[in-house]
């Protein structure tokens, strides 16, 4: 991660397909395409890769979450659970939806706490987006059981872990829907672009025609089609999906690449007896694109990063004081900033985040720390890096 890390011939092929046809968009222009659909043939691919009946392509992971909470119904006064550690996208595609995000605790999985979400349902509970923050899961079997209990709908993020599994299923086709993003920086990349996943047929047919304007896609004639519903325009564009096309083939070799670069970073940080690392639920198995561990406490890790940085070892984070990826510092999302009046129930939804503690997420998110695993890292430099993150860590403990 990420993959452009290793663009080469198989990228500028697909993309020179489309500049040669000159078809920028994915749909219509049937005359002019010379047999070339990147769209389509990505969506193909995806069902393949990810074991799924239904794929549907729009314009980044924000607003695949976005069409997924859509396409199953999920609106204005709804209620949807997420977790308090993940990226702002996460409240923005609830928001935008007039529904209410409901953030609880995650646990030492960094994902969605069971219990957690059980004690927040209320009769305006909708749905649960479990998020599969830094190539790792939830416990998905507990979340399951939760949302088949009290019928609720479970949307699963996984745009941050392509390529794991879950008791032999890959993360994003375990929940009614899942949700993928193919940003720049993500382990297959379309510059930028997202996927909703999903083996409901009805889902699937509201995310193709949400996500296009509500065109039905009947026919040949663009202009005659009808709209059986309202929709927005979340296309993704052919140049776009020709770059995910050649990458989402190459996933494999991504993921082989991160293993062997996590395992060798790993290995050195279990020497330390302070070191722990997240908890992979039994059946489980990361991406590799992120490597997580803790330290004794927010200390000790905050110190360790200051040490990481003087000894040049980028890509890692605490979150406990990121703007972007924990509750803590979504003071914008707190006090309800937004350039169009919210409803008062949303205000005040908002505003109780502000009161609500969340000591069990400030306990794991505090103590960790998460270092990126690149795909362009020789093994010369995985080595020199270990070393120098062991020599950083035993010097903050």
């Amino acid at each position: 991660m990420p993959g452009f890390e290793r663009f080469g011939a198989e990228e500028r092929k697909e993309l020179q397909d489309v500049l040669d046809n000159g078809v920028l968009m994915r749909y219509g222009f049937d005359g002019m395409r010379n047999g070339h659909w990147k769209a389509k043939a990505l969506e193909a691919q995806l069902q393949t890769t990810l074991q799924t009946k239904h794929a549907q392509l729009v314009s980044s992971g924000t607003a695949a979450v976005s069409v997924a909470l859509a396409s199953a119904g999920v609106g204005a006064g709804d209620e949807v659970i997420m977790p308090t550690f993940t990226f702002v996208a996460s409240f923005e595609a609830i928001m935008m939806l007039g529904a209410i995000p409901v953030l609880v605790d995650i646990d030492d999985t960094l994902g969605l706490d069971a219990k957690a979400v059980e004690a927040a349902i209320t009769k305006k509970t909708k749905a649960v987006m479990v998020v599969q923050m830094c190539g790792s899961m939830a416990n998905m079997t507990a979340l399951q059981l939760v949302c088949d209990t009290h019928n609720l709908i479970l949307v699963e993020d996984a745009c941050q872990a392509i390529g794991g599994t879950y008791q032999g299923k890959p993360l994003g086709s375990i929940g009614d829907l899942g949700c993928f993003s193919f940003d720049f920086v993500k382990t297959v990349t379309c510059g930028e672009g997202g996927a909703v996943i999903t083996n409901n047929e009805k889902y699937y047919l509201n995310a193709d025609h949400y996500s296009d304007h509500g065109h039905d896609h009947i026919g040949n004639d663009r202009g005659a089609e009808t709209h059986p519903f309202l929709g927005y325009n979340f296309r993704i564009s052919e140049l776009h999906a020709a770059v995910g096309l050649a990458q989402i083939k190459r996933l494999p070799e991504f993921l082989e690449i991160q293993k062997q670069n996590y395992t060798i970073i790993r290995t050195a940080l279990s020497q330390i007896p302070e070191v722990t690392f997240r908890t992979v639920p039994d059946g489980g198995e990361e991406s590799y694109s992120f490597l997580n561990f803790f330290l004794p406490d927010l200390e000790t890790a905050r110190k360790t990063i200051q040490v990481f940085k003087e000894k040049g070892v980028d890509v890692c984070w605490n979150y406990y004081d990121n703007n972007w990826h924990y509750v803590r510092k979504w003071e914008h999302l707190k006090d309800a900033k937004s350039l169009f009046p919210l409803s008062q129930e949303m205000n005040d939804a908002l505003s109780n985040i502000k009161t609500t503690d969340f000591s069990n997420s400030d306990h794991y998110i505090g103590r960790n720390i998460s270092c990126l695993i690149k795909l362009s890292w020789t093994e010369e430099d995985i080595k020199l890096r270990a070393n120098k993150m062991v020599e950083a860590i035993k010097s903050s403990l």
